[in-house]
């Protein structure tokens, strides 16, 4: 193993402070930041950074075209190596501005650590992800058992999601006091709920069908009235696990807490998904499925910029780019439709097209940046 630079260690210290309090960046930022910064030094055998030249950038990069995953023996992944080096430039540029390194160091020496363009585009490319349809979900929740109050809970999870479409980070943090039932909303307050960039908003019940809404309903009524939960209680309470007469651990019911973290929840999701013969959806494809059913509604601008904000979107584009790719089925559909009569749209404002595809390019390019 490669000895640490004391030096190194210090300045990758004040570094991540900067980032942390002047930056305001979270603790999956920092991590990555992290690990960037010891994939760059083990290559570099921990050499100073104040002796850093442009050609170690450049064996760096080679270096990392050549590398495997150490998970699964494959090599390394075009947004891994992009995102690596998106991390060492931030790095290099700050580095340069620093007492004893700008000497040393040129703001220009950081962009050698820019990706080529073509990887950089295959990193940021948007594609097509597989979704369970809402068919698929009803199906799930129809084959889940529900006789204890762990399955009941878990079936809830399931049905909690699609009907709000809200991140795990965010579900295993929700409190009674987050839903009011009465108009169903889901009140997503940052000081509490785990939401992405620590935004605060409120999510409305998805139509998604009263078969689906029925369970969440069911399942929160259940909490108040039967477990005599109150409002600080969590809606999805982790397993209590007690030790059997074979002195084994052993699922005894819920208990009043958080769980603390999301693994939980993706266990409860794959199981469910498998045990019927679909593969596995993960929590996040369900936002997904509610951006296509958005398209199915065939929803006015006004209605979808409504079914953006529920899924707590600042912009609508991000609902489109992020979650609205179609099917590559559905997309020949249309393309073929088109080819015949009267298949175009002749209500589309051509106007309305431009500025969505300006917008589209302007985000790239800001991305690309």
């Amino acid at each position: 193993m490669t000895k640490r630079n004391p030096a190194n260690e210090r300045i990758k210290r004040r570094y991540l402070l900067f980032l942390k309090e002047a930056k305001g960046r979270g603790e999956a930022s920092l991590d990555a930041a992290a690990k960037a910064l010891a994939r760059f030094e083990e290559h570099s055998k921990c050499r100073d950074f104040r002796k850093f030249h442009i050609e170690q950038a450049r064996a760096f990069k080679a270096h990392l075209t050549e590398s495997k995953s150490v998970r699964t023996g494959n090599p390394l992944s075009a947004s891994t190596i992009y995102s690596t080096l998106g991390a060492l430039k931030a790095f290099f540029e700050w580095l340069a501005q620093q007492p004893g390194y700008r000497s040393r160091i040129k703001p220009a020496d950081a962009a050698y650590f820019t990706p080529l363009d073509n990887l950089a585009r295959v990193a940021t490319a948007h594609r097509y992800k597989l979704a369970p349809s809402l068919e698929d979900i009803r199906r799930v929740l129809r084959a889940m058992p529900r006789s204890t109050d762990i399955e009941r809970r878990d079936r809830a999870l399931i049905a909690f999601t699609i009907a709000t479409g809200a991140r795990d980070r965010a579900i295993i943090s929700f409190k009674l006091k987050h839903v009011d039932l009465d108009r169903r909303r889901v009140d997503q307050d940052a000081r509490q709920v785990g939401t992405k960039r620590a935004k605060t908003f409120s999510t409305w019940f998805f139509p998604v069908g009263a078969e689906i809404e029925c369970v969440v309903t069911e399942w929160l009524t259940y909490l108040r009235t039967e477990l005599a939960y109150g409002l600080e209680d969590p809606i999805f309470p982790r397993t209590r696990i007690e030790t059997g007469t074979d002195l084994k651990f052993h699922a005894a019911g819920l208990d009043r807490a958080h769980w603390a973290n999301t693994n939980p929840v993706r266990s409860i999701f794959r199981e469910a998904f498998t045990q019927i013969g679909l593969p596995y959806f993960n929590p996040h494809s369900f936002r997904n499925t509610l951006v296509q059913l958005a398209y199915d509604l065939k929803l006015d601008p006004e209605s979808f910029r409504a079914w953006s904000q529920n899924l707590g979107h600042e912009n609508c584009l991000t609902t489109f780019s992020s979650y609205g790719t179609l099917p590559p089925v559905r997309q020949g559909e249309l393309i073929c439709g088109l080819a015949q009569p009267g298949g175009g749209s002749p209500d589309l404002d051509p106007n309305v097209l431009r500025r969505v595809a300006d917008q589209v390019e302007r985000e790239r390019a800001r991305k690309l940046a």
